[in-house]
């Protein structure tokens, strides 16, 4: 079963066109998630990306342990490259560059998915 995740960014006054480019251009990373020993754990299932005034977020579909996903993705040139780029926009700096500071951007900029609803799905009803 899949889980949508998301991450916020604030971004500096002026920034959004720039943003959008950035996300844009930016590349594809691998989408299927491995552990050590080189197995399929998970898998990127979908991104989107939305710019706003002074924001951006995020939105991402996967299956499978969401620690794992992250740190998948942490690995991947392409979103080093993109947050590399990202950086110079955001109206709050953050440490990406210690794996202490990268759990602490991700825990803060994180985005509980509270509602997912398709127009296949049945509607759920919960008992009093």
């Amino acid at each position: 079963m899949s889980k949508w995740h998301a991450l916020y960014y604030p971004l500096k006054a002026g920034s959004e066109e720039t943003v959008k480019r950035l996300f844009e251009a930016s590349g594809r990373p691998k989408f299927d998630v491995r552990d050590d020993q080189g197995n399929v754990v998970g898998r990127l299932l979908g991104t989107m990306a939305f710019v706003g005034k002074e924001m951006a977020v995020r939105v991402i579909e996967v299956e499978g342990p969401i620690p794992m996903v992250a740190a998948h993705m942490s690995r991947q040139p392409e979103v080093k490259e993109f947050e590399r780029q990202l950086e110079e926009h955001l109206a709050v700096p953050r440490d990406m560059v210690t794996p202490e500071g990268a759990r602490a951007f991700f825990r803060d900029a994180a985005l509980e998915c509270v509602l997912a609803r398709r127009h296949d799905q049945p509607l759920e009803t919960t008992a009093s």
